[in-house]
């Protein structure tokens, strides 16, 4: 799970893979219940907003109450929430109405005896060479996009940001990928429209494959909750010890 403080009353959580959410579902939120993986300390009963957001980009907002502290997080009762929530994060983007390109008709699945048998995006877009999915990248529909930002291959996530259409709620997303490179976070750095998104500049500063010299430039542009919290668990040393010098310097 990513989970990220938008707020002091406001989370996002994000669900990796659908094993993580579907665990998660069985043990806990079908029981009215989260588990919430963060170091933030935040007073017994009191009322936040999570967002739920699932391995495809579903998403699902509900009220929930803390009514315990962790020893790895926050334990909260959750509102409102039913199997058509599970239902919502599991929603896997829609097939763009497009003709195919050389490509895909190359990695294309031929239905069977009955013409029945449909070929999903996750199908055709796993039968792709990465030469293929690099030029796919730069010119792929929202639906593609989606899948390709879960590539672990980091020059996917390189031609995703060459893409014209790319929004930066997609960037956001990209800044927290375990396959972020240096290469990647150095072009999220230089778009001024990008970094003008909190949760960008945060899912730089708090991913681990984030060069720590672009961490310490983001930090000064962080409120003081975030700079609190990178202070306590921050990726390094040094990104804990700048926090803190911030806090003490104000």
């Amino acid at each position: 799970m990513i989970v990220t403080r938008r707020t002091s009353t406001a989370f996002t959580l994000e669900f990796e893979n659908e094993q993580e959410l579907r665990e998660e579902h069985g043990v806990n939120l079908s029981q009215g219940a989260l588990r919430l993986p963060t170091t933030e300390t935040i007073p017994l009963y009191s009322a936040i907003t999570i967002t739920l957001r699932g391995p495809w980009g579903g998403e699902a907002s509900l009220r929930a109450t803390v009514v315990a502290a962790l020893p790895d997080g926050i334990a909260l009762a959750i509102e409102e929430y039913a199997d058509k929530t599970l239902d919502a994060l599991l929603e896997r983007p829609p097939e763009e109405d497009r003709m195919p390109d050389a490509a895909e008709e190359d990695s294309a699945e031929l239905p069977d005896e009955r013409g029945e048998r449909k070929q999903t995006a996750w199908d055709r877009l796993h039968g792709l060479s990465q030469t293929e999915k690099l030029l796919l990248a730069v010119k792929a529909e929202r639906g593609d996009r989606a899948l390709l930002l879960q590539d672990n291959d980091p020059r996917v996530l390189l031609s995703l940001l060459r893409n014209p259409r790319i929004g930066v709620e997609e960037v956001a997303r990209m800044s927290k990928s375990p396959f972020l490179s240096y290469q990647v976070a150095d072009v999220i750095m230089k778009s001024p429209q990008w970094m003008g998104n909190p949760e960008v500049r945060l899912g730089l500063v708090n991913n681990p494959k984030t060069p720590q010299a672009f961490a310490l430039r983001i930090l000064p542009t962080l409120p003081d909750s975030d700079v609190r919290a990178i202070a306590r668990a921050g990726t390094s040393m040094a990104l804990k010890q700048a926090a803190l010098r911030r806090l003490q310097g104000k």
